[in-house]
């Protein structure tokens, strides 16, 4: 597995682990319930069958009046580490935002709709493009990734509150 696929794949989920927030709090402040620091792990799978774990940690940052989110997100496998960034906005239903890696100069956008405890959103950028899914119940969130075009299959994460 090479490392910007990889890099690709745990970016995507740091942009749309964001989004989570919205499906947790009322409309008019949805990130609120994120705020703070999240860990956990998952399963990166390759279209050659191999499958490598990942550990994460992230923090979330609430501005504003809750409708405002900044991610700070660290992934490692056996094999990588990165370091993303990530802003999100919540209005009325949707959420939009951008993500960068700085070390692999990767950058792209999110968008995508928050309904009850769940996130449907695309995340795109000029050399990748993945679906993801997210669900949040309590102190817990799955995300499941979808990249295309890559030799990345899916990302499968599973975060809990600290």
């Amino acid at each position: 597995m090479s490392a910007p696929n990889l890099t690709r794949s745990a970016l995507l989920f740091a942009v749309l682990c964001l989004p989570v927030g919205a499906a947790l709090a009322a409309p008019a402040s949805p990130f609120v319930t994120m705020a703070g620091t999240w860990s956990g792990g998952g399963v990166v799978s390759t279209t050659d069958g191999q499958q490598e774990q990942l550990r994460c940690r992230a923090a979330y940052d609430v501005a504003g009046s809750g409708e405002q989110l900044r991610l700070n997100l660290t992934c490692a496998s056996a094999s990588y580490k990165f370091d993303l960034a990530s802003e999100v906005e919540y209005r009325g239903g949707a959420i939009r935002g951008s993500w960068t890696e700085a070390s692999r100069n990767a950058s792209g956008t999110l968008s995508g709709r928050a309904a009850g405890d769940h996130v449907e959103a695309a995340a795109r950028g000029d050399s990748f493009s993945a679906n993801l899914s997210l669900t949040t119940r309590g102190g817990r969130q799955t995300v499941s990734i979808q990249p295309q075009g890559t030799n990345i299959t899916s990302v499968s994460l599973s975060l809990n509150r600290r």
